[in-house]
């Protein structure tokens, strides 16, 4: 069996910064244990597969979509979204939108924005504070944070500088013990003059690998958080990891959906090809 795959740098400016994901659309879905043994293969943070939902005269723009990291299917995964949603408006170009659905956060918009941008609908996972932080957290980060919040997936460890979010590290043994959830690091930007309102880096070795390049997930519960703190309903994130991305992010009320993040980024292509399944 032969398999069209892309791999594109998502939440990036240039290629190789952002984050690699793979995206497979096929027309029925392949098996879990094959999924999971093509993204381990992949090894990169996720592989997305797809499968149309409807089809009209051959021409669809409405997917289910599916994760998986190289250890297991992930519930919800914004720059793998993100890769999907640029392979299917390169490869039909007609489109200017496009739905994703998936069981954790429901139905999608995906919609072709300005200056390259992609804008991503997604629902709002708001944090609430932690009454009890497990010790694992407090003992697997480097510095101590000011504060500890959590959503629907991960820790989110609130610290007072950017600097401290750029030299803070894990031990990974313990932050693994807190799963199912992971941990993100996050602060407000340095000064007023940066481009960009907050920063963050996102830790998920129970689910994935030690440190994840750039989480649009996660910035479902970042966005509102400091949108709260900041006083602002449009912000610029920017995720501080070795390849780094930047994220734009917008509030909004829906009325038949509730409260919304939309979530934009760029995408740079890296491979299209065939794999090989026998």
């Amino acid at each position: 069996m032969k398999l069209t795959i892309n791999i594109v740098d998502a939440f990036a400016e240039q290629q190789f910064g952002g984050n690699s994901a793979a995206v497979i659309i096929t027309d029925s879905w392949l098996s879990e244990e094959l999924m999971q043994s093509i993204a381990a293969e992949n090894n990169l943070s996720e592989t997305a597969f797809l499968v149309p939902e409807c089809k009209n005269s051959g021409k669809h723009n409405h997917y289910a979509i599916r994760w998986f990291s190289p250890l297991m299917e992930i519930d919800f995964c914004g720059h793998a979204t993100l890769a999907s949603a640029w392979v299917i408006f390169s490869k039909n170009p007609e489109f200017t939108e496009c739905s994703i659905s998936a069981p954790a956060v429901g139905a999608m918009v995906i919609r072709q924005g300005a200056d390259g941008y992609i804008d991503m609908d997604f629902p709002n996972r708001m944090p609430t504070p932690v009454s009890e932080v497990p010790d694992a957290l407090l003992n697997g980060l480097s510095l101590a944070p000011e504060k500890v919040l959590k959503n629907q997936q991960a820790y989110i460890a609130v610290y007072k500088t950017e600097a401290e979010v750029k030299a803070v590290s894990q031990y990974s043994p313990l932050i693994k013990q807190l799963a199912p959830y992971d941990v993100v690091v996050t602060a407000p930007s340095a000064d007023n003059l940066a481009d960009y309102d907050f920063v963050s880096r996102y830790f998920w070795p129970a689910n994935g690998g030690d440190e994840d390049p750039v989480t649009g997930s996660i910035h479902t519960a970042l966005a509102p958080f400091w949108a709260e703190q900041l006083g602002k309903t449009e912000l610029i994130a920017y995720q501080a990891s070795k390849r780094g991305g930047i994220l734009k992010c917008r509030l909004e009320t829906n009325k038949l959906t509730g409260e919304r993040v939309i979530i934009s980024g760029k995408v740079v292509p890296y491979l299209e090809g065939t794999i090989t399944v026998y």
